[in-house]
């Protein structure tokens, strides 16, 4: 007898494919993320993915970019926002929001780098954002400034992440490109760069997260003593009733 093959099984014997959702399009982004690293979370290769196309991922994010700001909102759930309500100097645990917020971009560089121009606008963006305002509210910085104060902290943060986390470039090429800067500041010529010589290694001393720490503290305390300009914001603010 002749063997005849099996007959394929019609589209309506397959298994139903699980309902789009951008819940579940995010929740796919971040695993494709943490599998394959952020340059593949595409809206193709999450479309593949998902076994879908791309056009039906328009439906709920509109580019990549929004996709990846989605991504890096959903990650923001790791920030340690504890300290916004402990006790303890106000500065200090603005700086302990902040540095939880950077450590989990020096987890993802590339979301690092992705962070600088596109950003957020999830709840778990609009959680940090109002622990960071409230730190500023009880340190009596005026509504307006701090307003402005967040996004000038938050840059600081995510460029210190984008700049320093560990991404896919070789170690050995950063490292070189390191001893590169360290030879060209130590054989600096006194007679044209004087002031580069007379800095000497302090310019690469201390350790990164001590380096970041102070910066943070520069910011708060420029912030404090530098009124935004274009608005009479002296005034302490209103602390809103419980």
């Amino acid at each position: 007898m002749t063997a005849h093959p099996a007959p394929r099984p019609s589209r309506r014997e397959r298994p139903a494919k699980p309902a789009l959702t951008r819940e579940g399009i995010i929740e796919t982004a971040v695993a494709l993320m943490r599998a394959e690293g952020l340059n593949r979370v595409t809206m193709r290769r999450l479309a593949q993915e998902l076994d879908t196309g791309p056009a039906s991922l328009y439906v709920y994010v509109r580019n990549t970019a929004e996709l990846h700001a989605a991504v890096l909102d959903e990650l923001l759930g790791a920030v340690d926002l504890g300290p916004a309500r402990a006790d303890g100097d106000w500065r200090d645990r603005l700086v302990e929001v902040l540095t939880s917020y950077t450590a989990v971009l020096f987890e993802h560089p590339g979301l690092a780098r992705s962070a600088l121009v596109s950003r957020p606008s999830g709840d778990r963006y609009l959680d940090l954002l109002d622990a960071l305002l409230a730190l500023m509210s009880e340190g009596g910085i005026p509504r307006a400034r701090a307003a402005w104060a967040v996004d000038l902290l938050l840059q600081f943060a995510t460029a210190t992440a984008a700049e320093h986390a560990p991404g896919e470039k070789d170690p050995a090429d950063a490292e070189g490109e390191w001893a590169a800067l360290a030879a060209a500041l130590h054989g600096a010529s006194g007679e044209r760069h004087p002031h580069v010589t007379a800095a000497g290694a302090e310019l690469l001393s201390g350790p990164g997260e001590a380096r970041m720490h102070w910066g943070f503290q520069v910011l708060i305390s420029g912030i404090l003593h530098t009124p935004r300009h274009g608005t009479s914001d002296t005034s302490r603010p209103t602390l809103p009733k419980e």
